[in-house]
């Protein structure tokens, strides 16, 4: 680990930043789960607005660490935490978009493994292998049992993650590629469940520097069903998401 005071982006002093780190992308949904799940919270970042909180949750310290949108600003905060600051168990918690006819808003999808359109794993190592993008599996593993314990219900499988959010190269009159159906569609029928912006950074990231990683997210609206959540929904009304990631991250 480089020794530093800070980074351009974060302020934190290296020993302010727990090895155990959730990852909300929404500077707010940072502050409102210190807020609301940690004891003794304190704020060691508010550079760019990207808040960082460390405190404790049963006792374990643990940092919540706002990331910003998108896999480049999502690939700075990573990086610096692990590789500056010792982060080893890192879960991301965000939103995504359902795609697949089972999802409905609300419901909490665990990513085991991350497809991308994104070039970042083409970037990283060249054009020798379609690198398999997974979850640390003994996080997987327990995030599912913790979720059960919870009594909450779950959706484990493949997330495809965007370099966009605004998905204009798919056609919604379903003529893409093939003639016959859209890419979104061909993506559900090979069983992708939604999409998101930052996991593929978090698990190659991760893989790299030999540390845990899973990404966890809340559906806060449906490609195909046209259902939305509203920006204070977005920020604070997805514990059931929280709950298990904290379980998990402490174990």
């Amino acid at each position: 680990m480089e020794k530093i005071q800070s980074t351009p982006h974060n302020s934190g002093k290296v020993g302010e930043i727990a090895e155990r780190v959730l990852l909300p992308g929404d500077p707010l949904r940072a502050k409102f789960i210190a807020e609301n799940f940690l004891e003794g919270a304190v704020q060691y970042n508010s550079v760019r607005a990207a808040y960082g909180f460390t405190g404790k949750y049963k006792g374990v310290p643990v940092s919540i660490q706002a990331t910003g949108m998108g896999i480049p600003s999502f690939s700075i905060y990573v990086h610096e935490l692990i590789h500056f600051y010792g982060a080893k168990k890192l879960i991301r918690v965000g939103t995504c978009g359902g795609m697949h006819e089972d999802l409905n808003l609300r419901d909490v999808v665990i990513a085991q493994g991350v497809s991308t359109d994104s070039s970042v794993v083409k970037n990283t190592l060249g054009d020798a292998v379609n690198f398999s993008l997974i979850a640390d599996y003994d996080l997987l593993s327990k995030a599912v049992v913790n979720a059960k314990n919870l009594n909450l219900q779950v959706k484990v499988g493949n997330v495809i993650c965007s370099d966009r959010f605004y998905n204009d190269y798919d056609d919604p009159d379903g003529v893409f590629g093939n003639g016959k159906t859209s890419l979104n569609e061909r993506l559900v029928a090979h069983g992708i469940l939604a999409v998101e912006m930052e996991s593929a950074a978090l698990y190659l990231l991760a893989a790299a520097a030999k540390v845990q990683s899973l990404a966890i997210f809340t559906v806060s609206d449906h490609l195909t069903k046209k259902l939305y959540c509203t920006a204070e929904e977005r920020q604070t009304s997805f514990a059931d998401m929280i709950k298990i990631a904290l379980e998990t991250v402490i174990e």
